[in-house]
C-alpha cells in the first residue's frame, strides 16, 4: 500500500472523520487472526507468515471508494479444516469487524487461499 487512501465519513454539526487504508487493514488483519482455520497470511502466493509475526496487514490489500470498501485476504488454512468453511468464517469476521468499528460498508471480501499450513504438535 504505497499510496494510502482516506475514505471520509461527513458528521453533520461536527465535522469529518477521515479513515485510512492501512487502518481498515489492520482491522480487517486482526479480524482474520481470530478466526479459526486461517493459520496464516500470505502474499500473493509468496510465502506464509505466521498471523501476527512481523507486518500483520501484508496478506490484506484494501481498496476504497467514498464509504465502500473491498478487501482481498491471502491466507494459509489449517491442515484438516474445511476451506470454504474457514474462508466464509473469514468474510464473515472481517466485514463484521470493518462494518462496526468504521461505519464503512463493505461492498466484497474476496479470500484467496495460498496454501495450507501443518500445525506442530506440542508435546
Amino acid at each position: 500500500m504505497s499510496e494510502s487512501r482516506d475514505s471520509v465519513i461527513h458528521l453533520e454539526n461536527y465535522g469529518s472523520i477521515h479513515i485510512s487504508e492501512d487502518v481498515v487493514a489492520t482491522i480487517a488483519a486482526l479480524a482474520v487472526c481470530e478466526t479459526d482455520g486461517a493459520s496464516a497470511m500470505t502474499v500473493s502466493g509468496a510465502g506464509i507468515d505466521l498471523l501476527g509475526k512481523r507486518n500483520p496487514t501484508k496478506g490484506i490489500k484494501v481498496t476504497m471508494d467514498d464509504k465502500t470498501v473491498h478487501i482481498d485476504v491471502y491466507i494459509a488454512v489449517t491442515y484438516g479444516k474445511a476451506i470454504p468453511k474457514a474462508a466464509k468464517q473469514v468474510q464473515e469476521r472481517v466485514r463484521e469487524s470493518i462494518e462496526s468499528m468504521t461505519g464503512l460498508t463493505v461492498g466484497g471480501i474476496n479470500v484467496h487461499v495460498n496454501g495450507v499450513s501443518f500445525s506442530k504438535e506440542k508435546k
